[in-house]
């Protein structure tokens, strides 16, 4: 039968059902709820309020704008509605050994000269005996320890424009906000807790979910956010696990709120602790700290102890455990599922990349999109991207633990001498032998970030790029010089983190 213009194909799905809420459930549901304009698809949520949801990722990168633009969230609404605070970086504190404290700040670091990248030109300096810290030229970093912040506008100079940001914000308020936002678009919840997953015969497809009052819901492509336990991508179609605990040993946080401490710093802060560490993210109406730690290093009740002993605030609530195993399901897309968030795997919050997983789910999701084919090259595509995805972010986070100098406990004995993933080995080795980073396939991770870290962590390079000595030292000094003022300047003329809040989007 031929089609009308702009009618739907014949293969277009009728009916998307996403399988939990919370955080990822209504990311997905929210970008999701685009399809509805077409006249043919229907989006569904089926969620419980008796199962609660892990809630702890409150902290962000910033692609996070990309989302929220792209479902035309207006941010100040956005941030009274989450509590939300502006996030110029994470501090690392007692990472290459304890009294260490380093920034990795969102942006770059100076500006690059004749071709030759800005750390190349800073180690040089290095080399004939310069001081100046590297983060002295990073705005980011400057403005976040001034606790200092406003927003780049589109005619600021070129140096503000360098100010990257993100946001802490309250997850369990975010999800109820996009919430809103979906069912406004027409996205339909069903309350209930899923007690069956049919499966088709023919094919093993998914075909329905049984809800605990006996209703039946069938749909054609199946979300599933359903957290840790992968109800259907794991459950029922047997995904498989893949464990990363060897390279990252911690399987156990602690998550408690605290009332809010001093001046709102525009700042995660990550504590490595004797077998773990603690974050602390300030949020408007309160603070967010957490213990993420490793059971066979650490006692629970010790754990416990060192995170109430690292608060700076009195606490809200008891501390909620949490247990996980690092690592990924082996698909994340199996026939007619896609696992999105904890289903689909689970890295720890170190680099606050929790919410940009599910957001760079949805996102490949939305551009592989499939028909009721389901084509076997979009899924395969979909997946290789995923493990891609899940491999780098991997390697950043394990960076972190091999790049210590720390001797003094049997935890961080055994993360600096165990064996890591060639992939990393080889990024080291060659940062430390030559000052030199690549990035491959649209790796999340920018050179800048792994030279913050590499550099933060005491992992200094023994030589420099020689075509760095092509630029006039004294020319290059007086640049660089220059930037670092250009940069002391703004942040001085930058209000106050909280000013700026209280003025643009106090809850």
């Amino acid at each position: 039968m031929m089609q009308t213009p702009g009618s739907p194909s014949p293969h277009t799905l009728r009916h998307v059902l996403v399988v939990g809420g919370g955080t990822a459930g209504w990311m997905a549901a929210a970008a999701l709820s685009r399809l509805i304009s077409n006249g043919v698809t229907r989006v569904s949520v089926v969620e419980s309020e008796d199962i609660g949801t892990v809630g702890v990722g409150e902290a962000t990168i910033p692609p996070i704008q990309s989302f929220n633009g792209l479902l035309g969230i207006d941010e100040a609404d956005f941030m009274r509605a989450t509590q939300a605070t502006f996030k110029l970086g994470i501090e690392f504190a007692d990472w290459g050994q304890i009294g260490d404290r380093y920034m990795h700040p969102f942006g770059g670091f100076g500006v690059d000269m004749e071709a030759v990248q800005f750390h190349q030109h800073w180690l040089r300096r290095r080399a004939g005996g310069d001081p100046t810290s590297l983060w002295d030229y990073s705005l980011s970093t400057v403005a976040a320890h001034a606790g200092r912040f406003v927003k780049p506008g589109r005619d600021a100079p070129s140096a503000l424009q360098t100010l990257k940001y993100a946001y802490h914000f309250d997850a369990g308020l975010y999800a109820a906000y996009l919430r809103r936002h979906a069912e406004s678009k027409g996205v339909v919840r069903h309350e209930g807790r899923i007690v069956d997953v049919a499966l088709r015969p023919a094919d093993g497809f998914v075909d329905a979910v049984t809800l605990d009052d006996g209703r039946r819901i069938e749909a054609d492509l199946f979300i599933d956010c359903s957290g840790f336990r992968g109800l259907i991508i794991e459950q029922a179609l047997g995904a498989g696990y893949e464990d990363w605990s060897h390279w990252l040993p911690c399987d156990r946080a602690l998550a408690v709120p605290t009332a809010s401490a001093g001046p709102l710093s525009p700042y995660t802060r990550a504590t490595a602790g004797s077998a773990g560490w603690r974050w602390r993210i300030p949020l408007q109406h309160r603070t967010g700290n957490g213990h993420v730690y490793c059971s066979s290093h650490i006692s629970d009740h010790d754990a416990h102890a060192e995170l109430m002993t690292g608060l700076d605030a009195e606490p809200l609530a008891d501390p909620r455990p949490l247990r996980f195993v690092t690592g990924r399901r082996k698909s994340q897309w199996v026939r007619n599922c896609v696992s999105l968030g904890l289903s689909s795997g689970f890295l720890e919050p170190l680099e606050s990349t929790s919410i940009h997983m599910i957001q760079s789910g949805v996102s490949k999701l939305m551009t592989m999109f499939p028909d009721d084919r389901f084509d076997p090259h979009l899924i395969a595509e979909y997946n290789r991207l995923s493990q891609l995805q899940f491999e780098q972010i991997r390697d950043f986070i394990i960076a972190h633990y091999k790049a210590t100098r720390r001797d003094d406990t049997p935890f961080w004995r055994q993360v600096r001498d165990m064996e890591i993933p060639e992939t990393l080995s080889r990024k080291i080795d060659l940062f430390r032998a030559t000052g030199r980073l690549f990035r491959y396939e649209d790796e999340l991770f920018s050179e800048a970030s792994w030279i913050a870290v590499l550099l933060g962590q005491g992992i200094i390079p023994n030589a420099y790029e020689p075509l760095a000595d092509a630029v006039d030292r004294p020319l290059a000094d007086r640049r660089m010089d220059a930037i670092a003022k250009v940069i002391r300047d703004i942040a001085a003329d930058m209000p106050e983190h909280e000013a700026f809040i209280a003025r643009y989007c106090r809850a």
